[in-house]
């Protein structure tokens, strides 16, 4: 197989998993699964929010609904629909709009008359795309210690379990304000162990209001993995190994991927999950999958046999619009792609030699995908 046709693939196995999770999809499935629900809103706040109002739109078309996501990743789809209000704010460290869209969910809970039920979607992003401090905490506080934590390499689950500390809508307590009968919350997952308390800093938790409220996770990583597992096989590979392993930095993932992955037997290999990076004062361009998709290609320089696909299932990539990166044994260059890890300039290093990979907005975020193909090798006459 060629490195072109091992690029379709890993291609193919990337939108098998995608679409295995998709917003719209997501919530279609969960609305079949579950009892009769009438709402009177439909909230939706995260990266995938656009997907799953749709999804919800699809059953209950004359429903009012707030959408509030990060900027670009709105669908014209929405425009069908006159009683859609749909606010954009910024991801991965918020701005004024976001604590325009935290009053804004503030304002439309509160609003809400007693008989009312609610169905509300949570994904990954909600965290910063809608906040409501305390007076003593000003929004260039709340940006710098999320430029902090981004920067020391934090994981998702320390990020959010601080966030949470100081906000007056994270950890349930916005649900907690919910006057309603009944409130439902969908969440797609993005964090590791699918914890709705962890999940956008537990906006969508109802752990404050156990009578009224219930979740349920309705997408995650194991599932978008079992969607390429599937793929694979239908394309005639053989999954050698499926796991959520991802987790940790991503020089000492590619240190201990690396030689794994150049020592393997042909097939796939998958691995989900959300590496962490640790950036210098003055970083380049990308994000944690282009780097770890730069160092891994140190490990199978000049092969031959070899592709490997690193991104990001909401399509972005840190504060880029590349979801990651497509490398095989001709990305490395040892002087050009060491400077730039040291840099954080990866994106930069793989637009120039053709290893950047995009898709745009995916209106979903179960975390991070690696997917390796390694070919039977020719061996020479």
């Amino acid at each position: 197989m060629t490195a072109d046709n091992r690029k379709k693939q890993l291609e193919q196995l990337f939108d098998a998993a995608v679409s295995a999770v998709s917003g719209r999809q997501a919530v279609t499935n969960a609305i079949a699964e579950d009892a009769p629900l009438s709402p009177s809103l439909i909230i939706a706040v995260g990266k995938a929010a656009a997907g799953m109002t749709l999804g919800a739109l699809d059953e209950w078309p004359d429903c009012a609904a707030l959408v509030i996501t990060k900027y670009g990743h709105v669908t014209d789809e929405l425009d069908a629909f006159p009683g859609v209000r749909v606010m954009e704010a910024a991801h991965p460290v918020p701005d004024e709009n976001s604590l325009s869209a935290g009053k804004l969910l503030f304002d439309s809970i509160e609003a809400l008359p007693a008989e009312s039920h609610v169905l509300f979607l949570v994904s990954g992003g909600a965290s910063a795309l809608a906040e409501a401090l305390p007076s003593d905490v000003s929004l260039s506080e709340l940006k710098a210690m999320t430029d902090e934590m981004l920067a020391t390499g934090k994981t998702i689950d320390q990020i959010n379990t601080r966030r949470k500390t100081h906000s007056l809508i994270k950890g349930g307590k916005l649900i907690e304000r919910f006057p309603g009968q009944r409130i439902r919350v969908y969440a797609i997952s993005d964090v590791e162990g699918d914890s709705i308390a962890v999940i956008g800093s537990g906006l969508g938790d109802t752990n404050r209001l156990p009578d009224k409220g219930t979740s349920r996770i309705i997408a995650s990583n194991k599932i978008a993995r079992q969607a390429v597992a599937s793929k694979a096989e239908q394309l005639g590979l053989t999954v050698m190994e499926n796991s959520e392993t991802l987790y940790g930095d991503i020089f000492e993932l590619a240190d201990r991927l690396g030689p794994f992955i150049a020592n393997a037997p042909p097939g796939v290999y998958l691995f989900g999950g959300e590496p962490i990076a640790t950036l210098p004062e003055h970083p380049g361009r990308g994000g944690r999958n282009q780097s770890l998709a730069l160092a891994l290609s140190a490990h199978i320089a000049g092969r031959e046999d070899i592709s490997m696909l690193v991104a990001g299932t909401d399509g972005t990539d840190g504060p880029t619009s590349a979801a990651g990166g497509l490398i095989d044994g001709t990305t490395w260059s040892e002087t050009k792609a060491s400077d730039a890890l040291r840099r954080a300039d990866a994106g930069t290093y793989l637009e120039q030699c053709g290893g950047l990979f995009a898709t745009g907005p995916t209106h979903t975020n179960v975390m991070d995908l690696l997917i390796v193909i390694i070919d039977q090798q020719q061996k020479d006459p």
